[in-house]
C-alpha cells in the first residue's frame, strides 16, 4: 500500500508550512519513526518523522516553498511499487487538517488546487494580510482546498520588488528585519495581548526548602540517571501536580466553552537564537523528576538546534517561563492561547524578610501567574498560588 506524505497541520490556525529540507531523497528506503523532512510552522522548525516503512517516491515538495496544509508532497511505497497518479484536488487536504498527529496517510490522491475565481473563499488571516499589503484578492490564485485563498497566496501576489525594496531600505537604515520566528512571535503575542483579558497575581516564595531538596537529589539522580536536575525541572514537577487540584487553570478557552484537561502537558519556554519556543513535556503530572529532566534537556537541545519534532510543541495545557537564570527578579508573561494561564518565574536571590517578627536573610523567588479572566478569576488564581507555595515549602511530600 502507498502512503501519502502531506504537509501536516500542527495547530488549529495553521494554513501552510514551509519545507526546509528533505532528510531522504527520491528512491531512498525509509523506516517508520525516522526523520523524513524538516518544516517551519508558526512556532518553530521541526522534524517530521516517517509514519510508514517503504521507499520514498514521487517527491513534489520543493525545498523553500510554502505548502498548504494537507497537500501531498511525496509518497512512501512498497519496493517496486509506483506512486499513485494524483487525480482529486480536494481528497487529501480536509482529512489531513483533522489529523494533527499523523503525517503520512493511506492512499488518498491530491492534485494542485484550482485557480481561485473572484469571490472565492478566503481565510481571515489572508483577508487581513491582503488589506495590509494592498492586494486585490479577486486576482489572487488560491492554493488551499477548493481554491481557498491562504495567507501565503496573498504574500506571493504582493509585489516582490516592493518587498525587496523594503528589505534593502531597512538594511541601509540599519533596521533589523525580523526572522520568520520573530515575526510570528510578534503576531502571536499581539493577538493574545489584544484578545485575551489578562490579569496577574504575584507571590513571593521562600525557596529554602526547594534549594535543599534539589541539593539532596542532585548527586543521587546524576548517579542513577546521568542527568542533572534544575530548578525548572522541580517547578515543572510540582506545578503539574498542583494543577490537578485547579482544573480551571489547566484548561483551554474554546468557542463552545471551557475545556478542562485531566492531564498536564507542561509547556516550557526555551530561548533560541531568534525568539522563544514553548516545547512540551507530556503528562508531566505523572513523570518522575529524572524523566522530566531528561525530556527537558532533550527538547531544549533540539529547539536550539532547530530540530524540534511536531509532538514537541503540540497540546500544551499550561506553560512555565523561567528567567531566573538571567537574574531577572520578576516579570509578567503573555498567555499562549488557547491555554488559560502561564507562570513566570524570577531568580532565587537572598533578601531580607521578616521571620517570626525578626529580620532574616532567605533565598526568595517571585512567581507571577498570568490568567485568562474568561476562564479563571482572582480568587482561583490566588488559591492556585497558595497551593503551589505550600508544595514548594515541602517538595519532598508533594513529589511522593
Amino acid at each position: 500500500m502507498a502512503f501519502s506524505v502531506v504537509m501536516p497541520a500542527l495547530e488549529m490556525a495553521q494554513e501552510t508550512g514551509k519545507l526546509i529540507a528533505w532528510r531522504k531523497k527520491e528512491g531512498d528506503r525509509v523506516t517508520k519513526g525516522e526523520p523524513l523532512l524538516e518544516i517551519e510552522t508558526d512556532k518553530a522548525v521541526m522534524e517530521v518523522e516517517a509514519t510508514a516503512d517503504g521507499i520514498l517516491a514521487g517527491i513534489t515538495g520543493i525545498v523553500g516553498s510554502d505548502i498548504p496544509v494537507g497537500q501531498t508532497i511525496a509518497w512512501i511505497v512498497s519496493p517496486g511499487e509506483k506512486p499513485p497518479v494524483e487525480k482529486d484536488a480536494g481528497a487529501s487536504a480536509p482529512a489531513a487538517r483533522g489529523k494533527t498527529e499523523s503525517h503520512a496517510v493511506p492512499v488518498a490522491a491530491s492534485a494542485p488546487a484550482p485557480t481561485a475565481a473572484a469571490g472565492a473563499k478566503i481565510s481571515p488571516k489572508a483577508r487581513r494580510l491582503a488589506k495590509e499589503l494592498g492586494v486585490d484578492v479577486a486576482s489572487v490564485r488560491g492554493s488551499g482546498p477548493g481554491g481557498e485563498i491562504l495567507a501565503s497566496d496573498v504574500q506571493t501576489a504582493a509585489a516582490p520588488t516592493a518587498a525587496a525594496s523594503t528589505v534593502a531600505s531597512a538594511k541601509s537604515a540599519n533596521v533589523e528585519v525580523p526572522s520568520t520566528l520573530g515575526r510570528l512571535m510578534a503576531e502571536r503575542t499581539t493577538q493574545s495581548w489584544t484578545t485575551v483579558p489578562h490579569f496577574f497575581v504575584t507571590r513571593d516564595i521562600d525557596a529554602t526548602a526547594l534549594n535543599a531538596y534539589r541539593e539532596k537529589l542532585l548527586a543521587e539522580i546524576e548517579r542513577t540517571d546521568g542527568i542533572r536536575i534544575t530548578h525548572t525541572d522541580l517547578l515543572v514537577a510540582l506545578t503539574s501536580r498542583v494543577l490537578l487540584k485547579h482544573p480551571q487553570l489547566n484548561s483551554s478557552f474554546t468557542t463552545p466553552g471551557i475545556r478542562l484537561h485531566d492531564h498536564v502537558n507542561m509547556g516550557v519556554a526555551i530561548a533560541v537564537n531568534d525568539g522563544v519556543v514553548a516545547a512540551v513535556i507530556p503528562n508531566a503530572h505523572t513523570a518522575s523528576l529524572a524523566e522530566i529532566a531528561k525530556q527537558r534537556r532533550d527538547i531544549a537541545d533540539r529547539a536550539r538546534a532547530g530540530k524540534l519534532r511536531p509532538a514537541d510543541i503540540a497540546d500544551a495545557t499550561f506553560t512555565i517561563s523561567n528567567l531566573g537564570m538571567y537574574h531577572v527578579d520578576h516579570f509578567t508573561a503573555i498567555i499562549t492561547p488557547p491555554q488559560a494561564a502561564i507562570l513566570a518565574v524570577g531568580s532565587i536571590a537572598d533578601r531580607v524578610v521578616a521571620v517570626e517578627g525578626k529580620p532574616a536573610i532567605r533565598p526568595m523567588m517571585t512567581l507571577t501567574l498570568s490568567s485568562d479572566h474568561r476562564v479563571a478569576d482572582g480568587a482561583r488564581a490566588a488559591m492556585f498560588l497558595n497551593d503551589l507555595a505550600e508544595a514548594l515549602r515541602e517538595p519532598q511530600n508533594s513529589l511522593r
